[in-house]
């Protein structure tokens, strides 16, 4: 097993890199979300990986935190993801991002990511349900912030996006629900 990577980068090009350690290149795919935060060409370089055998190759993928790698082993576990799929969906949301939307099972957040039509998106939604947010405290916290039902139920009113977004703003950080849309809607009435 290969579980990390430290060497020099040598080339980057969308999503694969090339990393030299002591003379032994490396080609590692990596999501979008690790591969905007490296450094430049000829820099030191650090990777968290997971390295896949299969009978048509050797594949070897790249991340620049324990997060991107977890969630990325439970996406190929799922039947019918594979590695490029879970490529895809880490360079389409942050691993917090995820982790909200399997908890909160938002469909609509998954279908963005190309590749990712609505039956996928509900059975990642249904196979990573709890399995994210108790990985991740930042995450599961985030989720309980009723923020989000304050917004929707903004929207369902007819206000649009940055109208709700900017009223949600002015809230304060653990506010219920119901004393959320209230304050929310004296803030838009006065706007």
């Amino acid at each position: 097993m290969i579980g990390r990577l430290t060497g020099i980068l040598l080339e980057k090009n969308p999503p694969q890199l090339v990393v030299d350690v002591k003379g032994i290149g490396y080609e590692v795919d990596v999501p979008m979300s690790t591969f905007y935060n490296l450094p430049a060409n000829g820099e030191k370089v650090t990777l968290l990986t997971h390295f896949v055998v299969r009978e048509d190759g050797h594949f070897l993928y790249g991340f620049s935190s324990a997060a991107e790698r977890f969630a990325f082993r439970h996406l190929i576990k799922i039947s019918g993801i594979g590695a490029r799929m879970a490529l895809a969906v880490l360079s389409g949301l942050s691993v917090d991002d995820l982790a909200q939307s399997v908890a909160r099972q938002e469909v609509g957040r998954l279908i963005k990511i190309p590749g990712i039509g609505k039956k996928t998106a509900e059975r990642l939604l249904l196979e990573l349900k709890g399995k994210l947010a108790d990985a991740l405290p930042s995450a599961a916290l985030s989720v309980e912030d009723n923020r989000h039902d304050i917004l929707n139920a903004l929207l369902a009113l007819g206000y649009n996006d940055r109208e709700a977004a900017a009223a949600g703003n002015l809230l304060p950080a653990g506010i219920s629900t119901s004393d959320g849309i209230r304050q929310a809607l004296k803030v838009l009435s006065k706007s």
